[in-house]
């Protein structure tokens, strides 16, 4: 059976593309987390670009590392992390292999598996607020580190896939500065790197860095 056209999986080719290509490009996918129990499918709203070796920001900045490795591998792939020592957060990397740029999802709109994502967000007030954060939309899709380095565009089943979807249209399109950046990397003039569509429920409210304080 031939998928619908909004339903082909995006090939490698998409991703090997400049990072700020691919980061608008991205809104109106959708992305498929398959799990055990079922398809959980995600429109995404909200993205933000990191542009490794050129980006203060990017976690690729200063070179591979064991926990940034995958962004220096193909595009296409998944790249996972753990921060604030307690959530994960979701890359699809992108580029040539060795850039080292990838791009996070920030936000989307649940529309297939909400069940499924319910039971991860048990403190979601509504459907809306799912997947509506970086870190919410990688517990609605049970997302973690052992999916670090997954091939979304792998031939056959793979755990997470990235299909067409509605693209949107230009004029659809917001950027501003990235949420939660420090330095130099989080100045909106020289980075306005985070994408959302216009007026969608499902986008994350945007947050400035705000330095944390040592304890005395």
């Amino acid at each position: 059976m031939i998928a619908p056209p909004d339903r082909m999986p995006l090939p490698r080719e998409f991703f090997d593309r400049p990072v700020l290509e691919v980061a608008p490009d991205l809104l109106g996918r959708i992305l498929v987390r398959t799990t055990p129990d079922g398809p959980i499918a995600v429109r995404l709203t909200e993205v933000e670009a990191y542009d490794g070796p050129n980006d203060p920001g990017s976690h690729a900045y200063r070179g591979p590392t064991a926990r940034n490795a995958v962004m220096f591998g193909p595009p296409g792939h998944v790249y996972v992390y753990f921060t604030y020592g307690m959530w994960h957060c979701m890359n699809l990397v992108c580029g040539p292999e060795g850039r080292a740029c990838a791009v996070l999802l920030r936000a989307g709109e649940v529309i297939e598996g909400a069940e499924l994502a319910r039971r991860r967000r048990l403190s979601a007030r509504n459907d809306k607020e799912l997947a509506k954060g970086p870190a919410r939309l990688a517990t609605a899709l049970d997302v973690g580190r052992a999916l670090d380095g997954t091939d979304a565009c792998a031939p056959g089943e793979t755990p997470l896939r990235v299909l067409t979807g509605t693209p949107v249209t230009s004029d659809q399109v917001r950027n501003g500065p990235r949420t939660g950046v420090a330095g130099e990397g989080g100045d909106g003039e020289i980075h306005p790197w985070r994408y959302w569509v216009a007026d969608d429920p499902t986008v994350s409210p945007y947050r400035a860095h705000v330095p944390r304080r040592r304890r005395s």
